[in-house]
């Protein structure tokens, strides 16, 4: 069992209307398990000790509700619902092939965060440094920049991993890499 880190609360952006797959990216299955349960999973895994979903849907774990304002709408809905986490972990729910070492070096950065470059999901900030002005129609770029993250190296083979799957393609080739003959007898890519 991994050690409880009370200092950790995680949000699951899950809001986007999924137009360019063609479905529900939370609810799209990874090797049998829909894509938010992978990443509740890896959010308990860390230690966070509490994870909400930024959106409209309920996928059975708590909801911040976010209506279309964008990612960081979802952001800042999503650490007021964590409440008392003073540090924020910020998954999109199209990249539930995220492993631990993926986000162990944004884990490890000092306050009040970080981000890799080139990418602006996965995040870890603290609470209190995102702007209170922040909001929709903001771009990341500008939250960010505006929170004094760290922009850190991306780890060797984990770009794929770390952008995510946006379109049936990119879902395919993640699919590929995660898909082991083990994994393809127990369930496959779903």
């Amino acid at each position: 069992m991994p050690k409880r880190s009370p200092d950790l609360g995680v949000v699951i952006l899950t809001g986007g209307a999924g137009v360019r797959m063609g479905a529900d990216k939370a609810e799209l299955l990874w090797n049998g398990r829909r894509a938010v349960d992978r990443l509740a999973d890896l959010a308990a895994s860390l230690g966070a000790t509490a994870v909400v979903t930024a959106g409209l849907r309920d996928y059975g774990l708590p909801v911040a509700p976010e209506a279309g304002g964008g990612p960081v709408a979802g952001i800042v809905a999503g650490v007021r619902a964590l409440g008392a986490c003073p540090r924020v972990l910020v998954l999109a729910v199209d990249a539930p092939t995220l492993t631990p070492d993926d986000l162990a070096p944004l884990l490890a950065s000092p306050g009040p965060g970080a981000a890799y470059e080139g990418l602006h999901l996965p995040l870890v900030a603290e609470a209190a440094a995102v702007p209170a002005d922040a909001g929709a129609g903001w771009p990341m770029a500008r939250l960010v920049e505006r929170a004094g993250l760290a922009r850190l190296p991306v780890p060797p083979d984990a770009e794929a991993r770390l952008r995510g799957a946006n379109t049936p393609q990119e879902r395919e080739d993640l699919l590929r890499r995660l898909v082991t003959p083990d994994s393809a007898q127990e369930g496959g890519a779903g």
